[in-house]
């Protein structure tokens, strides 16, 4: 089973780009995608469904902003539109499905560069987000967590480890929620295996040709249960697909 996640940082302008060509070449199982920027009535018909047979999204109230797409070649079991908490699921930011082995979360977390209200925004739904996992773990659950987590981890996952641990995303408080959410028990796949890759990023800034300097961030993630593990085959970050500031991230697992 193939997945990929992306934030195409407007699914309208990204179709223009090539994203139907994209999912054509790779052809996943479920392709994630994160900041549609739109309501699916607004887009070209071929990008409400990119070729899969079921497409599920999440928009937020106010137009042209945040959102989230999974789009999948089999039904899931359920899909739910957010994780019960409106102030997060008014901005569209999460769909989960159920595909039996496991229930993906398509996620866009929120982005706290914009001052205290967003900063404090973000860190209650770090934290909203970690209790709400550990009650579906607790339970039995396997869970895939896919998006735009916003957030870096460690010192190799940005490009200049010093300064931009005074700039949101690589907050001190950020990386110890990325360490408590991998301690709740999940797997950061692209470090599963390739635990010491440095330079690699999916996420450039449009600004002072950050890209082609490979001036990155790496913010967008799959993140798999433990109880997945075994599963895992592969996972890398498509860093040479172009059509976003993000690039697209892939894991693949095995099921018997």
């Amino acid at each position: 089973m193939k997945i990929i996640s992306w934030n195409v940082n407007g699914i309208r302008a990204c179709h223009k780009k090539g994203l139907v060509d994209f999912v054509n070449k790779e052809n996943p199982d479920i392709f994630c995608v994160q900041e549609t920027k739109a309501h699916i009535d607004q887009v070209e018909t071929e990008a409400r469904q990119l070729h899969r047979n079921y497409a599920y999204w999440s928009s937020g109230v106010r137009k042209g902003y945040s959102g989230v797409a999974t789009f999948v070649n089999e039904e899931p079991k359920n899909v739910a539109h957010g994780m019960g908490i409106d102030a997060y699921d008014r901005e569209g930011r999460i769909v989960i499905t159920d595909h039996g082995q496991f229930d993906l979360y398509n996620i866009y977390f929120p982005n706290g560069g914009s001052g205290d209200e967003r900063h404090n925004f973000k860190q209650q739904f770090l934290k909203d987000l970690n209790q709400h996992l550990k009650e579906k773990l607790k339970a039995g659950r396997e869970i895939v967590v896919v998006g735009d987590y916003n957030v870096a981890h460690q010192a190799m996952d940005v490009y200049d480890p010093i300064r931009l641990s005074k700039v949101s995303g690589f907050f001190p408080e950020e990386r110890a929620w990325f360490s408590s959410f991998l301690e709740l028990g999940f797997i950061d796949t692209f470090r599963y295996f390739h635990p010491n890759a440095a330079n690699r990023y999916s996420w450039w800034s449009y600004r002072e040709l950050a890209r082609e300097n490979n001036r990155g961030w790496r913010i967008d993630y799959i993140s798999v249960s433990k109880g997945l593990e075994k599963y895992l085959t592969s996972a890398d970050i498509l860093d040479q697909v172009e059509g976003s500031d993000h690039c697209p991230v892939v894991a693949e697992l095995s099921f018997p």
